[in-house]
């Protein structure tokens, strides 16, 4: 799987695409337990949460291995975890709170550090997961190789909490870094970086509705542009990126 592989896929209704994301969900999952004995999650806030419904429900929430799961965040909002505006809790209420994986496998950022303090803590974290054979590691890079990176995209094409022309879109040695002007409220967040999102083994970028259909037009046209969205910058070392869209998402393709 040397490379990027991308794969486009566009789904007539909200059910056939939760039911599309829970099921190639589900069988990362299997692959990845039986050939690691864990399964590396990342998930981002938004909507993406509630697409991930139907793997609480049979019968998929009673197939899944959810002891193998080790759950990570690609970016965060530097607030309690109890917070309105936490991803973590958005993660918890909606998903985490109804499946069986185990507490000290699901791993959110330090809520009593600041900024710049909690996406250090994170990172040496991760480098301890790292140690421990849990998370992998690219041979290329030397950066953390997660098995699946949950992810959705905004308006103007950003991922994670890495915005268009903003500095962190050049970050090329930090695995986790923050931002304290962030365009999009709250403004204080901490976010994997380039190279981390590059590692994945697999990426499922999930939009829904019509807020992003111009970004989603963008990011799938071929032709070349020097004004790339952060969303075209993402590229895979050795990993597939999958687009989860449904028809008003996938409009203007």
């Amino acid at each position: 799987m040397a490379g990027e592989k991308k794969e486009v896929k566009i789904f007539d209704s909200d059910d056939d695409l939760v039911e599309g994301i829970a099921k190639h969900t589900a069988d990362l999952s299997r692959k990845f337990s039986i050939q690691r004995g864990v399964f590396t999650v990342v998930l981002s806030g938004g909507y993406l949460i509630d697409k991930l419904r139907k793997l609480v429900e049979p019968p998929y929430v009673d197939e899944v291995d959810w002891a193998k799961w080790h759950i990570f965040w690609v970016d965060e909002r530097v607030v309690k975890k109890d917070d309105p505006e936490s991803n973590y809790m958005l993660a918890k209420n909606g998903f985490l709170s109804k499946v069986p994986i185990p507490e000290d496998q699901i791993y959110a950022i330090n809520d009593s550090l600041d900024a710049e303090h909690a996406a250090e803590d994170y990172e040496s974290r991760l480098k301890e997961l790292v140690e421990r054979g849990v998370v992998e590691i690219s041979p290329q890079t030397k950066f953390p190789r997660f098995d699946l990176m949950l992810l959705g995209m905004g308006h103007d094409g950003h991922l994670a909490s890495l915005f268009p022309h903003h500095p962190l879109l050049s970050e090329k040695n930090r695995w986790v870094t923050f931002i304290k002007n962030s365009p999009k409220p709250p403004p204080v967040r901490i976010t994997f970086t380039f190279p981390v999102i590059d590692a994945s083994a697999y990426i499922f970028m999930v939009v829904a509705g019509s807020a992003e259909v111009d970004a989603v037009k963008k990011a799938l046209d071929n032709n070349s542009s020097n004004d790339l969205l952060p969303v075209q910058m993402v590229k895979l070392e050795n990993g597939e990126f999958i687009w989860f869209l449904d028809k008003l998402a996938a409009l203007k393709l």
